[in-house]
This record gives structure tokens, sequence and C-alpha cells, in this order.
């Protein structure tokens, strides 16, 4: 299993995962089975470091992953997807803390929402004070992080002090064993339900350095791989446009079911043999069809870059930036069209409908994909405000 990809063995599980979106859902968190599977799947490894038991796959072969997943349940997707994001922390850690973190096989790390903590610089480490929110696939992970502003002797907050962030804040990541942190059972939104991304704290919790972080850090970056040549909000923005592809694809799927054996109340005729349900239909694969290899084509275009210079220049990350954003919208608006055209099937949860459309409109609420990515892109590409940096 260790040398078949990882897009084969979530496709290989996904008639599982399905079967268990229920009571993921249900439950607030993947139950104990399936995440047993996913693990001996090593679906939670993609993005380790190969130094440390991990697949070290391409950012394309994750989100073909992601996409499998989630058109069997976008939670589960979901807590891989940012699980497996945490663990590229691992690339800039001391060997030997990475190995403590993610040595176990049933080792996950997942943090929520940042920076939300104080960290205050003590021999040999930080006492750690802070609340997060938002820590999808907290339930079954073994280590916690926690982002955190440096605090000072003199009660300032640390900033750099040059350098391209120079005047920034700085930020760390604390990792700390879920054991050593208070969790808050208080997951209960609209859609990504499975996920249960609860809330977390801690009080004046001793850190050791070594299991502390500046993500993305390149100078601090231990691992050769191509792979952690691109930053963590990459492979967020990729993997969670590949979980509203997966959610979408799913959606139509089972509206192609519905509409050749549905004929709508006050109707003679089957939703199949509609013109606009026809023409639509098309537009919506032309949709799925497009977003998906702008988002693969432009990893993979990513790739070679990277292997020819060896870094990944502004041009690319906008590109990776807007693939990102737009398999998020375009996913949205295929869901809509299967919901709405599903006609009252949609509306009852024994139906293929309803969890997924409000999956997927919990994932268009998460940061990676606001509208406000497209100004962004837009604005580099007409010349007017780009960034210095762009993560």
């Amino acid at each position: 299993m260790i040398n078949t990809p990882p897009s084969a063995r979530a496709r290989a599980l996904a008639p599982l995962i399905e079967a268990a979106a229920g009571r993921t859902e249900a439950g607030t968190q993947i139950p104990a089975d399936l995440l047993a599977a996913l693990h001996e799947a090593r679906l939670f490894r993609t993005l380790l470091p190969r130094s440390l038991g991990g697949d070290e796959t391409t950012p394309a072969e994750f989100v073909r992953m992601m996409e499998i997943i989630a058109a069997a349940d976008a939670s589960t997707a979901w807590c891989i997807g940012q699980t497996a994001g945490c663990s590229m922390a691992s690339a800039y850690m001391p060997p030997h803390a990475a190995r403590e973190i993610w040595g176990r096989p049933d080792a996950a790390m997942a943090w929520g929402s940042g920076p939300q903590g104080r960290a205050i610089q003590v021999p040999g480490g930080y006492r750690v004070t802070g609340k997060w929110d938002f820590a999808s696939g907290s339930r079954g992970a073994t280590w916690i992080g926690g982002h955190s502003r440096i605090i000072d002797p003199d009660g300032s907050m640390r900033r750099w002090a040059d350098g391209p962030l120079a005047g920034d804040l700085i930020e760390r990541s604390m990792i700390m064993p879920k054991s050593a942190v208070t969790m808050l059972a208080n997951w209960n939104p609209m859609g990504l339900r499975g996920t249960g991304s609860d809330s977390y704290e801690v009080t004046d919790l001793f850190v050791p350095d070594d299991f502390s972080v500046i993500r993305d850090h390149a100078p601090d970056r231990r691992e050769a791989g191509l792979l952690y040549r691109f930053v963590t909000n990459h492979i967020y923005a990729s993997g969670f446009g590949a979980v509203a592809l997966g959610i979408a694809r799913g959606a139509l799927e089972a509206f192609t079911a519905l509409a050749r054996s549905k004929t709508p109340q006050s109707s003679a005729r089957m939703l199949r043999d509609s013109h606009h349900v026809q023409t639509q239909m098309a537009l919506a694969t032309a949709k799925l069809a497009a977003a998906r290899t702008l988002l693969t084509t432009t990893l993979e275009d990513a790739w070679s870059t990277l292997r020819s210079s060896g870094d990944l220049p502004l041009d690319t990350r906008m590109a990776i930036r807007l693939a990102g954003s737009f398999a998020t919208h375009q996913a949205r608006e295929v869901m809509d069209f299967a919901y709405h055209e599903a006609g009252a099937t949609a509306i009852f949860p024994t139906q293929p409908f309803e969890r997924r459309f409000r999956d997927l409109h919990a994932v268009t609420q998460q940061i990676q994909a606001r509208a406000a990515h497209f100004e962004t892109v837009g604005a580099h590409l007409l010349g007017v405000g780009t960034p210095t940096r762009f993560l």
C-alpha cells in the first residue's frame, strides 16, 4: 500500500467513507472504525516528509485524493486536509520533536484559527496562554497546535526586525499533547458537522523550544523536498478547493441518477427531458471539469517551476490562489443547480443532496474561499497594489 498513490487508496476507501457519513455527521467526528481504516491507508500522512514515514506527495496528487474523499463525505475530507496541512510544520522542526509528534501510525495534529495565544519566552521554551477556535479533526488528533504571539519581557509583542516581514508581529505555533489541552466540545454548525472543529484553551502551559515552530519560515526549513517550497496556505487553498469540487461532483452524480427517474409534480415529462435541465447539466459538468483542470494543472506547473528554478515566483503563487478560490466558487454554482433542480427531493436528509448542500455552503464561508481573493489576484494581474509577499 505504501507505493500506491494516495488517490488510489482514497478510491478504495470511498465506499466505506460514504457508508459512514451519517455516523460521522451525527457524532460530529470520524467514527473510530473509519478513523482506524484511514490511518491504515495512511491518508493523514500524505504531506508528511518521507524521513518521518510520510508520502511527501505532490500537491496535484493531494488534491486528486481530496476530491475523491469529499465526494464520499466532506467532513472526512476536511479533517484529512486540515491535519495533513498541519503535518507540513514537521519540515521546520527538529527531527527528534517531529518524530515524537508523528511517530505513531495513528498520529495526527490539529490546530485552530490564530494567532489567539500569547507565549512568554522562558528558559527552555514558552509559557503559553490562549483560546483557539475551529480545530478541525481535533477529536481524532493526538497533538494540538496553537498559533501565538511572542511576548517580550517588557510586555510588548515581538516583531520581525528585518527582511520582508520587517515590523510584522512574530507568530509561532506551539505544539502541545492533546492531553495537556482543555478541549471545549462546542461544535454545532450548519454544515461540516462531522469535522468536530471544537475550540480549545490552555493557561500558562510550558511548551519546549523544540515543540514550537514558525510555519513556512524558509531559514528554518529542514527538509529538501520540493513539497516544502509550497507554504501551508497553498495547500489549504488547493485542498479545500478540492473538497468543494468533490462535494459538487457527488451532488451532480446524484442529480443525474434522479433526473433519469423523476417526473416532477405537475409535469408530464421526466427531469431528464427538460431542455433547461439538459442545458444546465452540460454547463455544470463543464464548470467542474474546468475548475478541476485549472487546479491540477496550476499545481503541476508550479511543481515544474520548482524543479527548474527552486522557487515559486509571485505569479505562480497568485495562480495557485486563483485556482483554489475558483474551484470553490464554481463548485458552489454546481451544487446550487443540482439542489434547486432536484426540487422537494433535495430537502430531506435521507436524500443525497441536503447534507452536501449544507457542507458546501459551509466550505464557502471559510477564509480560503472569500471573494476578496479574486480582488487580490486581479489587482496583481493589472499591476495595481500587488503585495510584497503573498502566502
